[in-house]
């Protein structure tokens, strides 16, 4: 590894991350902001994608090729599918999907269309590395399927198909995008989430209020595993 990315979606999910540092260069570059730190002789570049699919995938793009990123993980919020996962808990992706892809009207699974897959796979060495910070820190980490859409889920029906369909234990409005860029580019990646509302709730109950909180977990440990990275 020799240049890492760390993305999340919104300010608020970086900002945690940010303050654990003083010397960072910004560099602007397609309508946002890419901030450059060092950790222990390591290059890191930190960004917020914006909400949504489209931003994501040019974020990551962005990381890999203007900034020569080889490694990128995410750390952010999602909301919980799976009634095992409560706020404040961590998950990781083992694979991802998008939900909202739908041309089952010419005869395809929900999530496919021709040339891809339903579902992504992140890098096993990057789960495992994070399974053992987890385990040397006892937090309690889920693996599991993440489900992205372009929508903030907040009704019981949508989470129930997302559920059945895809067997989905949380979902996110970025993940699956940043999992297609980073497979169809050799770069291995890792997304964790922070569970920051129950994906049933009216997002005004939950989100606002939670969503601080939760990131900061998210960061603290995407911090423990980037220096397990870079041992």
């Amino acid at each position: 590894m020799n240049k890492l990315a760390i993305m999340g979606a919104m300010q608020e999910e970086i900002e945690p991350l940010l303050a654990n540092f003083e010397d960072i260069k910004v560099t602007e570059y397609a309508d946002n902001k890419y901030y450059e730190v060092s950790l222990d002789g390591l290059d890191i570049v930190i960004a917020h994608s914006k909400i949504g699919k489209v931003f994501a995938s040019l974020t990551a793009t962005t990381m890999i090729e203007k900034f020569s990123c080889d490694t990128l993980l995410f750390s952010g919020v999602a909301g919980a599918v799976n009634s095992k996962l409560k706020i404040g808990d961590l998950i990781i992706a083992d694979k991802l999907c998008q939900h909202d892809l739908d041309i089952t009207a010419f005869g395809h699974p929900h999530g496919f269309v021709p040339g891809g897959k339903v579902f992504v796979e992140t890098s096993q060495e990057l789960r495992d590395i994070a399974k053992e910070v987890a385990k040397e820190n006892s937090l309690k980490v889920l693996e599991g399927t993440i489900a992205t859409g372009d929508q903030f889920v907040h009704s019981n029906e949508r989470k129930d198909f997302i559920q059945n369909t895809f067997k989905a234990d949380a979902l996110e409005m970025e993940g699956a995008s940043v999992a297609v860029i980073c497979d169809s580019l050799n770069v291995p990646f890792f997304i964790l989430r922070s569970i920051s509302d129950s994906a049933d709730m009216e997002a005004n109950f939950d989100f606002d209020e939670f969503l601080k909180s939760s990131a900061e977990i998210s960061a603290d440990y995407i911090l423990k595993i980037v220096k397990k990275l870079n041992k």
